[in-house]
């Protein structure tokens, strides 16, 4: 587990420093990219967790533990990625308001990256794991209600 969590750390490591080193100048659409493709690696691995929590995937501590902190690893990589002209320029979700309403996405950002940082710890008991999956889900919920369109749009 320990060889496969170093990986993970350095993979992670290596694309954020990619990331900050080539976004010098990025193209609208490639910050999209970036951050659906950071959503969708959290939301994966985040939904593996719930399957644990709702009971539908057997408790396995040494992979909920795993789970965890690669989320807590990934939780703040795509919210750099919604800079000035990033609300255009390739498909995506994304409500107009993120950018009209900076502080309060802020703030529901960093209401999840709190709660993702309780995960590791929560994640070494099936009752404390389920807790705050449902802890972490209010706050997925909430920011998807307030600043997720239903349909994508240009």
């Amino acid at each position: 587990m320990r060889k496969s969590l170093q990986k993970i750390v350095l993979a992670i490591a290596v694309t954020g420093t990619l990331h900050i080193a080539y976004a010098a100048d990025p193209k609208p659409e490639e910050e999209i990219r970036y951050r659906q493709s950071a959503f969708n690696v959290i939301g994966r691995n985040f939904n593996a967790l719930g399957a644990i929590a709702k009971g539908e995937r057997p408790y396995d501590q040494a992979f909920a533990v795993k789970t965890a902190a690669l989320l807590e690893l990934l939780a703040p990589l795509p919210f750099g990625s919604f800079g000035p002209g990033t609300d255009k320029g390739a498909l995506n979700k994304a409500d107009p308001k993120i950018w009209t309403e900076q502080a309060k996405y802020k703030e529901a950002a960093e209401k999840f990256q709190v709660e993702i940082a309780k995960l590791s710890a929560a994640a070494k008991d099936l009752n404390s794991l389920k807790a705050q999956v449902g802890e972490i889900g209010k706050t997925c919920k909430g920011c998807h209600d307030d600043f997720r369109l239903k349909e994508a749009r240009q």
